[in-house]
């Protein structure tokens, strides 16, 4: 009995080596006595974090398919099923497997003991969970017909996840652990018999994303063949989120597909029933979207103005009322602050200087990651310290006449910084997601292994820099009160004393119990391996992931380099017609600015994706033999301590070679 592994990697080379690991580690002896001959095929659609040269050396006996640009998940597929042997050679089932996945040790052996019981069966999906334990509802779907795309795609689904026809779409009505006949297997894992995937054919290169699986299995049912759902057969999937679920982007790829999928099967009055559907839910969806998007943006820069603009007129009525008096004292102005007509400052200056000076103290701010969550006081003293300090400047350039009050303008600088940092604490106070002002605690991490293993870990954990209490137990204890126990924030299970099976087991038994009243990570740590891997976060000793670092990843970093890109671009092109006779090719002058200033390119990072590399710094500066292995730490440096002099310096260095 032979069956061929397929997977398809793009620059997840951690989660691929975990992944092959687990194929490998599969038991290979199925029901009735016949030995399990496995041939895996990579098809890496031009990874650039070593994904190729991690499978040639790990695993030199796997089929490897080297892209050099990045082909597509349906087109990638097709690549290594057109070199399969044709005929009797052909192996009696072929399994497209994601490769952030992890297979139980019996998981395959399962799904081709259960083909050969059911000869009708032409797909199989199995049980997934995700990396909190969490069965994940893709594993078994619907058709796709108008009325379960549009309960889906508008998001009703979610509010009756049980009921036969508005959970259609995942077929939410039948029971999570029993075998069944389902419409569309999960693209994850998807096992298909030699006999349906030669009736059927290749998969549908026309697709992009989510609808290439769904029209395979559907051509499966066409063909004549089921398509079965195996609960007792499991595997994790981490459930990349490359393409959010609430984003525009996944609702836009969504209806592309679905778009597809009505050309090639409806037709008529069906088609266009279907396709106006659709563009109901999308618009629904793009509105809620944009809604929540923008709801979610300004509320707190509105909070914010509020506060600080209230308080500056206060502060202003108060000032005028003391300016009135010292000027008219027999007048009595006590109880007559708050109105307009007693203020000493013309109105422009209540509703428009005012207003300007707090937009731009909130703006200093924001550049120096005053709104980035998780909320940092300092970067909001920081950044209206030196906003206050430009308006101090400002003021002392402007005409006499338009110097209103230098001590209100202090005061009101104060009083703008005052509130906003009040604001955070009451926030802060109120438990408000992102606002937790408290004393960072360290992360609690509990390894279960063998005490070889566990040292090994927390070895790991310490060259990577992160400062965790550890506890440490025998995989024979009781996990869920050992987490309440220890308060664990992050479970790591040492695959070497662990069968996947154990894993799954007690990762679904604490997410799916709801004993834990914490939020816990799971994490495996494979065998001889130097990483650990889970489904937020990769801990290995060369990738170093902490928000301590400065790292290129952080939100601040990536906002502040793309307003580097769009300044630079800006004054790029205004100097244009002097620079550009410098340039040493004149063509790409306009054309990488145009690039950089609509987001296709950035000034500085990787070769496919900006204009210069980090490395470009040193090799006008005389170092011109630059080794692979000097420019691979170089970039890594550059990712790791990213800082925007950084970029500035490389842009000057190669100012005519733009």
């Amino acid at each position: 009995m032979r069956l061929a592994v397929v997977i398809v990697n793009y620059n997840v080379k951690y989660f691929l080596e975990q992944c092959l690991e687990s194929v490998y580690g599969s038991e290979r002896l199925t029901a009735n006595g016949e030995v399990l001959d496995l041939e895996v095929w990579v098809v890496d659609n031009a990874s650039v974090d070593g994904s190729v040269e991690m499978v040639r050396e790990r695993f030199p006996d796997i089929h490897l398919i080297a892209n050099t640009q990045n082909a597509g998940f349906a087109k990638a597929n097709n690549q290594a099923l057109r070199q399969m042997p044709p005929n009797a050679s052909f192996p009696d089932a072929v399994l497209l497997l994601n490769p952030d996945t992890v297979v139980e040790r019996d998981t395959l052996v399962k799904c081709m003991d259960f083909m050969a019981t059911h000869p009708d069966c032409g797909g199989l999906g199995v049980k997934m969970i995700n990396g909190e334990g969490q069965y994940l509802k893709e594993s078994k779907r619907g058709f796709p017909s108008p009325e379960a795309s549009f309960f889906k795609i508008s998001g009703l689904i979610r509010l009756f996840p049980h009921h036969r026809r508005i959970a259609a779409y995942y077929m939410g009505h039948l029971p999570i652990d029993e075998v069944n006949e389902i419409d569309i297997l999960p693209g994850a894992f998807l096992m298909v018999r030699r006999e349906a995937l030669q009736s059927v054919g290749l998969l549908d290169e026309s697709y992009f994303m989510y609808g290439e699986d769904i029209d395979f299995s559907w051509r499966i049912r066409l063909a004549g063949y089921r398509n079965y759902y195996l609960p007792s057969a499991r595997i994790i999937h981490y459930k990349g989120e490359s393409t959010k679920r609430g984003s525009m982007n996944y609702v836009y790829t969504f209806y592309n597909a679905m778009s597809i999928f009505v050309q090639h099967y409806f037709s008529g009055k069906n088609a266009r029933l279907f396709n106006l559907l659709l563009h109901l839910a999308i618009w629904a969806r793009a509105t809620l979207s944009f809604l929540q998007r923008a709801l979610k943006a300004i509320w707190l820069p509105i909070a914010d103005f509020t506060v600080a603009y209230a308080g500056f007129l206060c502060i202003e009525h108060l000032w005028s009322a003391q300016k009135l008096s010292t000027l008219t004292p027999d007048t009595n102005l006590q109880f007559s602050i708050f109105n307009s007509q007693f203020s000493y400052y013309p109105p422009e200056y209540i509703y428009l200087i005012i207003p300007l000076y707090i937009l731009f103290l909130m703006a200093a701010s924001w550049l120096y990651g005053g709104y980035v969550k998780p909320v940092r006081l300092p970067r909001i003293v920081k950044g209206m310290a030196i906003g206050s300090a430009l308006l101090l400047v400002f003021y002392s350039l402007l005409d006499e006449s338009m110097r209103y009050s230098r001590a209100l303008l202090l005061m009101g600088c104060g009083w703008t910084l005052a509130s906003t940092l009040g604001l955070r604490a009451l926030l802060s106070l109120l438990r408000v997601p992102g606002f937790d002002l408290r004393p960072r605690r360290p992360r609690h991490c509990l390894v279960v292994g063998s005490p070889e293993e566990c040292d090994r870990i927390k070895s790991l954990y310490a060259q990577s820099g992160y400062n965790h209490q550890f506890a440490t137990l025998a995989e024979s204890e009781r996990i869920a009160d050992a987490i309440r126990v220890h308060k664990a924030d992050e479970v790591v299970f040492c695959g070497k004393d662990i069968p996947v099976q154990r894993i799954i087991d007690q990762m679904t038994a604490i997410g799916q119990s709801g004993s834990i009243k914490r939020q816990v990570e799971f994490k495996i740590a494979p065998d001889s391996s130097s990483f650990v891997i889970g489904s937020t976060r990769i801990h290995s000793a060369e990738d170093l992931y902490t928000e301590e670092l400065n790292t290129l990843a952080s939100p601040l970093n990536r906002r502040n380099k793309r307003l580097f890109d769009i300044v630079t671009a800006l004054l790029l092109l205004l100097v244009s017609p002097i620079l550009v006779w410098f340039q040493k090719e004149h063509g790409h002058y306009f054309r990488h600015c145009l690039q950089v200033l609509v987001g296709r390119k950035s000034w500085v990072g990787e070769e496919d994706r900006a204009i210069f590399t980090p490395e470009q710094a040193l090799r006008h500066s005389g170092t011109n033999t630059l080794t692979p292995a000097n420019i691979a730490r170089i970039r890594l440096r550059y990712s790791r301590n990213y800082r925007l002099t950084t970029d500035l310096l490389i842009v000057a260095k190669n100012l005519l070679r733009i």
